[in-house]
């Protein structure tokens, strides 16, 4: 049965880029038309159509007589995505001044969220609420155009980190949430911005550039592609 009968162009591309947030859909993977066409219950001219949408947004390329396949970021491309993450981010909390109460509690539930992945066993769920802080932050500030490009940017480390083996340790990453988070809270944006810095350059740092992990995903598209079990943010 399809996962979602009838899905959208752009539903079809969020559920991509959930899977690369998720760490479940691998840099290399394949994304085959059929096989996309099959599990959303619609016509391959669709899936083309979301997977050109995808292609421009960079994350997934056409090999000559091969098909679709994830993109794998060079050296180059990785670094300035990390380059671009602390400009963005920084500047984002350098205007956010003293955020409402409102915006700290559901920050605040977005770590405590991370914090639950982490003590459990669902690998997929913990890596997408790690990278989807980031998202969130920005959704959170009220910048909906940086919470589009956001989510982009944050898909393109995360398609990094896994090409890389990062060996960033999921229980800091969720530590430094927690500091930035309090920095917000204390309106003291000059050290929510310094540790941004600091959490950006760790998971940088701690990519092996040496060794790159790739592999074809057309048998696991099917759990690769399965909505993660999330809670819903509240508009």
């Amino acid at each position: 049965l399809p996962l979602r009968p009838m899905a959208s162009q752009s539903e079809i591309a969020q559920r991509v880029v959930e899977a690369i947030l998720a760490q479940k859909l691998p840099p290399g993977g394949r994304l085959g038309e059929q096989e996309l066409a099959d599990l959303f219950g619609v016509s391959r001219t669709l899936v083309r159509e979301a997977l050109m949408q995808l292609q421009a947004r960079g994350f997934v390329e056409v090999r000559s007589r091969k098909g679709w396949y994830v993109v794998e970021p060079s050296l180059a491309q990785a670094r300035d995505a990390f380059a671009a993450r602390r400009v963005i981010e920084t500047g984002m909390l350098r205007e956010a001044g003293k955020p409402l109460q409102s915006v700290i509690k559901r920050l605040r539930e977005h770590v405590a969220e991370e914090r639950a992945a982490i003590d459990g066993s669902d690998a997929a769920t913990r890596a997408f609420l790690l990278a989807d802080f980031h998202v969130c932050l920005a959704d959170c500030l009220g910048n909906r155009l940086l919470t589009d490009v956001m989510r982009d940017l944050t898909a393109r480390t995360t398609l990094v980190a896994t090409l890389y083996q990062s060996t960033h340790d999921a229980r800091q990453s969720n530590a430094d949430h927690a500091a930035i988070v309090a920095a917000l809270a204390a309106g003291d944006t000059a050290r929510a911005e310094a540790l941004m810095v600091q959490h950006i350059g760790d998971v940088q740092e701690a990519l092996d550039e040496s060794s790159a992990v790739t592999g074809d995903a057309r048998e696991r598209l099917r759990a690769t592609l399965t909505p993660l079990k999330t809670p819903s943010r509240v508009a």
